[in-house]
This record gives C-alpha cells, structure tokens and sequence, in this order.
C-alpha cells in the first residue's frame, strides 16, 4: 500500500512537470517565440488601408510573408481581441517579434506617422495632390476633388479653387498614413489660423488686402528674394502699383503661368502666354499664390517697407538684393547691367 501511494505521488508529480512543461512550451510558442519574417532585415512596413477589418489585416500580413507561423498567431490574436481592434495605418514590424508584441502594436494602434512637408518647392494644386499621393492612403484624385469643391471651400474656408493654395502654409506635419481628406484639411487649417492671429488679420485689414491676397502677394515676394530686408521692399513695390493699378509685371508669376518653375531667366516668350498669372497682360494680383509660403514672407508683406519705388531690378552681383528706382530711365539702367551679367555667366535660361 505504501509502495502504492508512493508510485501515485511520484505520478502526480511527473504529471504536474509535464503540465508544467506543456504549459511553458505553449507559451513560448505562442507569445514568446520570434514569428516573423522580415526577410534578413532590421524590420519591414505594413499598410494597413482605411476599409480594412480583420480578414484584410489577416491577408495583407500573410501576403507580405510577415507571419511564419499563422495558427499560433490566429489563436492568439483571437484571445487577444485583435479582430475588434483593427486600426489603419502605417506600422514598423521589427525583426525578432513575437506574437503578443505584434497583436498589441496593431491592437493599441502604435503607429509610424508620416512627415508631410509643406514648403515652396510645391507650386500649385496638381502638384500638392501629386505629393500626398506619394506619402499618403490618399489618391490623386480623391485630393484634386476636395480641392475643387466649389461650395465646400467657400462654406468651410472662405475660399475657391483659385486661392485655396492661400489655405495652405509652409509647415511639416506628422499624421497616420490613413489620414483622411477632411482630418489633414482640419490640422492645416488649424496651422493657418494660428499664423494669422489677431494682429496680423488686424494689419492686413488695415493695408487692404484679404488673407488670401496677403498670401499672394508673399508668393510673388518669396520668390524674388529670401532675404526679409530686401522681401519688405520688395512688397512694397507691388503694393505701390496694384495701389496705381499698374501692372504688376512680376517675373515668378510667368514661370508659374509656363510651369518653368527653375529658369533663372524670364524671356519676351514667357510674356506671351495667355494666363491669367500673366502679370504682364493682366492687372491687378494673379487669382492665387504661386508657392506656398513662410511665415517670413507673410510678415514682410503685412509690415512692407513704404517707399515711391515702383521698380526693381536683382543686383548684377548676384548677392541676392535689388536696385530699386522710381522711375523707369533708372530701372533700365539697372535692367541693362543685370541683363549684361547673366550674358557674361551664359544664363540664358
């Protein structure tokens, strides 16, 4: 009997180890045992689109080889709740993950953001659309139609096709890669109305010019010159003659009227163009801006230096300033030495 009750402890013992045994092998299987693939680098993306549920996630991560073993992930991710809490977006899966650190990723919606920078070296409507379909879920056309919605920019923004590049100031944003139309529109209009705060909404009132036309105007600027000196002058030239109603015949206004965004030269060929960014044949400010702009150039416009001048010419140093001149005896002067010195580089273009 003793003998008996011995060989059954020791039973139970083994029973309970063994238990143990499978249990921890259960574990490592399934929550701590590395179970992806990032094909022999440091880590791999996911894209996970907006329409996504949980049989997409399952297939977008099993197309894309991430997964090695499914059914311990499929079990797990079960226990874990994933298929109620699928999140789109962009996500890092590092080499060396395991089950449980991949559900709670995804799960908890520990994303990557994207950078989107906004700066000068976007021109117009097209090629703004055409950089957040690079970066972004967002298509080409799903931004192009946004931004020529007629109504909705006039009721949400005050603002049209033509002038709601005005909308959109030099600034880097981090958002999700599955970032709606209407949710990246709101953190740009936030930027905006944060820039143009009361003192500036006050002085461009008190100059004449709506925001839009004060974003303008600072395209032009920037675009003739970097320095906040010589951008003050600058404005104040083109105010002088919209307050004249001369044309403002302003040279950026061609290259973007031509998409000849990188010439260094402006020729009597460009001036043909019928468009109305032709500051050559039209009167008046062109109907949007021609860059996106800074905070700089918006400052030096709404605090432009007042002067008689009404023309101005880049310095044949290339140092970057102007010669400014009141009449058009002394701008020739300055046009011809500046013309000479782009001959003597072999600028022509």
């Amino acid at each position: 009997m003793a003998f008996g009750r011995k060989l059954i402890s020791k039973l139970i013992v083994l029973l309970v180890l063994a238990g143990v045994g499978f249990g921890s092998y259960w574990a490592y299987i399934n929550l701590y045992k590395p179970n992806v693939n990032t094909e022999g680098k440091n880590y791999k993306y996911i894209f996970i689109p907006k329409e996504a549920d949980y049989q997409l996630l399952l297939e977008i991560l099993y197309n894309e080889n991430i997964i090695e073993n499914h059914t311990s992930f499929e079990f797990m991710a079960k226990r874990m709740e994933l298929d109620k809490n699928v999140h789109p977006g962009k996500f890092k899966v590092t080499n060396g993950m395991n089950n449980r650190q991949i559900i709670l990723m995804l799960k908890n919606n520990r994303q990557e953001k994207i950078k989107l920078t906004f700066n000068s070296q976007i021109h117009n409507l097209d090629e703004f659309a055409e950089y957040l379909d690079n970066k972004l879920e967002l298509s080409y056309d799903e931004v192009e139609d946004f931004l020529h919605d007629d109504t909705r920019l006039e009721k949400e923004f005050g603002m049209d096709p033509d002038n709601v590049m005005a909308l959109i100031l030099n600034n880097v944003y981090e958002v999700s890669w599955a970032v709606t139309v209407d949710e990246l529109f709101t953190e740009i209009k936030e930027h905006f109305d944060s820039v143009f705060t009361k003192a500036r909404k006050e002085r461009a009132a008190k100059i004449g010019f709506t925001l839009p036309e004060i974003v303008t105007i600072a395209s032009i600027v920037q675009s003739e010159s970097g320095i906040y000196s010589e951008q003050q002058k600058i404005a104040g030239v083109y105010i002088n003659r919209v307050k004249k109603d001369m044309l403002l015949q302003a040279d950026p206004t061609l290259k973007f009227a031509n998409k000849n965004f990188e010439v260094q030269r402006v020729t009597n060929a460009d001036k043909e163009i019928d468009s109305p960014y032709n500051t050559y044949k039209y009167k008046g400010l062109p109907p949007g801006p021609i860059c996106l702009v800074n905070t700089q150039s918006i400052d030096a416009v709404l605090n432009y230096t007042k002067h008689n001048f009404i023309f101005f010419c880049a310095r044949p140093d290339f140092s970057g300033y102007s010669d400014f001149a009141a009449t058009y005896e002394q701008h020739q002067r300055n046009a011809d030495a500046y013309q000479k010195a782009l001959n003597k580089k072999g600028i022509m273009r």
